[in-house]
């Protein structure tokens, strides 16, 4: 189980770790359901991290213009466990995608400083 926090923009937002070899970066990032990848950072955090680029993709944004995102590997701590992901290169606040999410429930307290709860979906238990 992970957990995280509202913000005072009423964003659901959680702390997670990228890899590259040996350095390491704490990342505050923002879910986004509508996005449908693994993780979004700025070139900043890209450069300081030495990602490598693996490709260029096309993607559409919420209000419809499609744009090209440069893509890079990287792995990320989630969940206790290293997970290779791909993140995508956006001028924007970190975003956490579904791409992350898949196999987990998200539950989010939509208050400001409410609980935000990623819990495994392959640990529940069966339902009688």
């Amino acid at each position: 189980m992970m957990q995280g926090n509202v913000n005072k923009n009423c964003e659901a937002t959680i702390l997670v770790v990228v890899r590259n070899n040996a350095k390491l970066k704490s990342i505050n990032a923002v879910i986004d359901t509508g996005f449908t990848g693994f993780l979004s950072l700025p070139n900043n955090i890209i450069t300081e991290l030495g990602l490598p680029w693996s490709y260029r993709d096309r993607g559409t944004l919420g209000d419809g213009s499609e744009v090209l995102f440069d893509i890079y590997d990287a792995v990320a701590i989630w969940d206790g466990k290293a997970k290779e992901i791909e993140v995508n290169s956006a001028e924007t606040d970190p975003l956490i995608g579904m791409s992350m999410l898949r196999g987990y429930r998200l539950q989010v307290d939509t208050i400001e400083g409410g609980l935000v709860i990623i819990t495994d979906l392959s640990e529940r238990s069966p339902i009688l």
